[in-house]
């Protein structure tokens, strides 16, 4: 049927494209143009009109990977914790040193 009705077409397109008179030489180049592109499509549709379209893509479902929860371990504390700090001492009036202090929590 797309073979036929596309013959049928590019003849329609060549005897219509004869009568193109010299000195009009636009619509010469038009026509020439445009039976190009029709025989363009004419001619891929024959070429790809034997080839059945692709099967659709089969359906799996996809793969499940159930993972199990991971057991979290809270311990206690087993004291307070320490960090050092260095505070300022003052020695006198206007003099002072800093030292290192350990802190506990």
């Amino acid at each position: 049927m797309i073979r036929a009705g596309g013959l049928a077409l590019a003849a329609a397109l060549a005897i219509g494209a004869a009568p193109a008179v010299a000195r009009d030489q636009t619509g010469a180049i038009v026509t020439g143009l445009a039976a190009g592109v029709v025989g363009g499509v004419v001619g891929s549709a024959l070429v790809n009109g034997g080839n059945p379209p692709p099967p659709p893509p089969e359906y799996r479902p996809r793969r499940v990977l159930v993972e199990e929860p991971e057991t979290i371990v809270v311990r206690e504390r087993r004291g307070p914790i320490c960090h050092y700090e260095r505070r300022k001492e003052w020695l006198g009036d206007g003099e002072f040193t800093y030292r290192r202090v350990e802190v506990c929590e």
